[in-house]
């Protein structure tokens, strides 16, 4: 009687007891990765999670503790032995200063208040922590570079644009970016913008736009070394001789140029330098000049060498010049000096006294010396020791003759003219000419031209 009560107590139990409701019994996988939460866009992180009921069908409520809001609102039905792919939402908090990755638990429960735990991690970053720029390399004979912008987060930022700037290029694009993506753009270069600039790394920027929020993030474009150093020479000028040497640093680092030219010791003396050398050394009969010069990159050293011969060649013109007169006095056996001197006249004319000087070097026979007589002038009949031969005032000139002069004899011949028309100025008169024969032969010979200024006040009477 014993076992029938109990067993009959239990059965009784079973019927009238309602069941003790089971937890629920769920499947969590997450499917996406590498979720990341943008917080100056306000974007949230998105975890694709596919849940399988294993238990019966029931609405489920995702929630967290740290405040964070969170998508589906609501609720989730899954029936039982369901496998339903979940797209979990969580929002940025306003409040939030951690940047990193953040880990902490979410909660699936059921209608009958049970649940289940789940770990979450996402990464918190600033829009400039997302992307990653940089370029290729550039030399100074680079007329295009690439350069590029990478997504280096899990998200689609969809259309956006992006300014880049460096010390070689400016250059703005508008684009779009899917998660790990990266967009490479080629940009002409102008080698004027970076001529002067030195091998090395410089910064590449870009400004970054998305949904009205900005961002600047930077890069580093390497400008390699390369040594081009150009020279021209240029010649000119035959009197005036100028050279010019030029060397240009075409490349991007610091060039040590050295030019050295040569001059023998009589060119030196006639030559200048811009810029003047920095040595100066002595070989024998020949000077060498050099210049150590460092230049920057975009920078032209110009080195001009002027040689001058006009100053030697007047000089040996006028050198020549003595050496002919020398000559041709030494071969004159008779010389004519004119000398001209301002007389007062009692009348108040314009009179001059012309006189001429001759000396016989060699002895000389039948000499006829003429000399010819300005216009507007007459001849004074008053004359020195040496009276003309002839006066021929319709040829307007005068004649002496002398039927023979000694070795080393002088000569003065002298005669006034006079003009009723005052003169003013430079008064010229010609050059007397003589007519000889010396050992049986005729020669001639001329004196100098006179002249006579007006403003003179050297006075005689006659």
């Amino acid at each position: 009687m014993g076992k029938k009560f109990y067993l009959t107590l239990i059965l009784l139990s079973l019927i009238v007891i309602p069941p003790i409701a089971s937890a629920i019994n769920l499947e969590v996988e997450k499917t996406s990765s590498n979720e990341v939460m943008i917080y100056d866009l306000e974007k949230p992180a998105i975890l694709d999670l596919k849940i399988t009921n294993f238990g019966s069908s029931d609405n489920f409520m995702f929630y967290n503790l740290l405040g964070f809001n969170m998508a589906p609102k609501g609720t989730v039905p899954i029936a039982g032995g369901e496998t339903k792919e979940v797209q979990l939402i969580i929002y940025p908090r306003q409040d939030l200063v951690q940047r990193g990755f953040l880990t902490f638990n979410y909660y699936i429960r059921g209608q009958d208040r049970t649940e289940v735990t789940e770990k979450i991690m996402i990464k918190i970053i600033d829009l400039k922590d997302a992307f990653e720029i940089g370029s290729g390399e550039i030399d100074p004979k680079s007329n295009s570079i690439e350069v590029y912008i990478q997504n280096k987060e899990n998200f689609n930022f969809g259309e956006m644009s992006a300014k880049f700037s460096s010390p070689f290029f400016n250059f703005e694009k508008t684009f779009a970016l899917a998660p790990n993506q990266k967009q490479s753009f080629s940009i002409k270069l102008n080698k004027e913008d970076f001529k002067k600039l030195m091998a090395g790394y410089y910064t590449l920027k870009a400004d970054i736009k998305v949904e009205e929020q900005e961002a600047e993030i930077e890069g580093d474009i390497n400008f390699i070394e390369k040594n081009i150093l150009t020279s021209t020479k240029r010649d000119y000028g035959w009197v005036i001789i100028t050279k010019i040497m030029k060397k240009t640093n075409e490349g991007n680092v610091l060039v040590k140029s050295e030019t050295a030219i040569q001059k023998n010791i009589i060119s030196r003396l006639f030559t200048s330098f811009s810029p003047e050398p920095d040595t100066v050394e002595r070989s024998g009969f020949n000077v060498n000049y050099g210049w150590v010069r460092e230049i920057k990159p975009g920078e032209t050293l110009e080195i001009r060498v002027k040689t001058n011969w006009l100053l030697p060649l007047l000089i040996i013109f006028f050198v020549i010049a003595i050496i002919i007169l020398v000559k041709k006095y030494s071969r004159t056996s008779l010389i004519l000096k004119k000398r001209v001197s301002f007389v007062k006249a009692k009348g108040g004319e314009f009179a001059l006294k012309v006189s001429i000087i001759v000396e016989a070097k060699d002895f000389l026979e039948r000499v006829n010396i003429i000399d010819g007589l300005p216009p507007l002038v007459k001849i004074y009949e008053k004359f020195g020791v040496e009276r003309p031969s002839r006066i021929n005032e319709k040829a307007r000139r005068i004649e002496w003759n002398f039927e023979r002069l000694e070795a080393g004899e002088t000569r003065i011949l002298a005669y006034i003219i006079y003009s009723k028309v005052g003169i003013l100025g430079k008064f010229a008169l010609p050059s007397a000419a003589a007519i000889y024969e010396k050992d049986g032969k005729v020669q001639e010979s001329e004196s100098n031209r006179a002249f006579f200024v007006a403003e003179q006040s050297k006075e005689e009477d006659y």
